[in-house]
């Protein structure tokens, strides 16, 4: 019995960071890459960070339903493969998606049993002082970002878990104890731990 874990956070919050180290913790998850129209940041790799492709090549995608959610934030078009989803939990793995609030929300909608954890930043000035650091942002567009992160904090009592990223190294924790506390619901447990079970029987 596999788990689907959406995590959600709000632009600048360090999810991508925060994802990358909980994958090499070795906690064994499968990463969903999306796909999306905007183009690489320095260091980003096509099939590893994202699978990049035009705008025309997304929306045939999208037009043949091969997206599980999609969304357009800030004029670039993501989406994940419903196909690869399938498969992954088919194979018994855990998967996990690194995607934002309108994407988590459409997850939910036709995989209610997905695990959503949202990740908040410890106060809107560093938030604000993250993304001026990046220096990626106009002042028009970092007052958009401003105003869609409130927007999506106003979101955060849809999810089942908030992690607060102050510190990376506990921030990671929290993650980790969500994982594993999923992991020993009894209704995986029974399924796991069948032949043991079945000694006591």
């Amino acid at each position: 019995m596999s788990s689907l874990f959406v995590i959600s956070a709000p632009s600048g919050t360090g999810k991508t960071s925060l994802v990358k180290a909980l994958l090499q913790t070795g906690i064994d998850l499968s990463l969903s890459i999306s796909h999306t129209t905007r183009r690489p940041r320095p260091n980003e790799v096509d099939g590893e960070d994202y699978f990049f492709v035009d705008r025309e090549v997304f929306i045939q995608m999208l037009g043949r339903g091969e997206f599980l959610e999609s969304a357009e934030v800030y004029g670039n078009l993501y989406g994940t493969s419903w196909q690869w989803i399938k498969e992954a939990l088919a194979a018994g793995k855990d998967v996990l998606m690194e995607i934002d609030c309108q994407g988590a929300q459409q997850v939910r909608q036709v995989f209610p049993q997905a695990i959503s954890i949202f990740i908040l930043p410890p106060s809107l000035a560093s938030l604000e002082a993250r993304l001026k650091q990046r220096g990626q942002d106009d002042p028009a567009t970092m007052t958009r970002r401003l105003a869609a992160v409130r927007e999506e904090v106003s979101q955060v009592s849809k999810f089942e878990y908030v992690v607060i990223n102050d510190k990376l190294e506990e921030a990671l924790k929290d993650l980790c104890c969500i994982i594993r506390a999923e992991r020993l619901r009894c209704v995986r447990q029974l399924t796991q731990q069948h032949a043991l079970l079945a000694q006591f029987t």
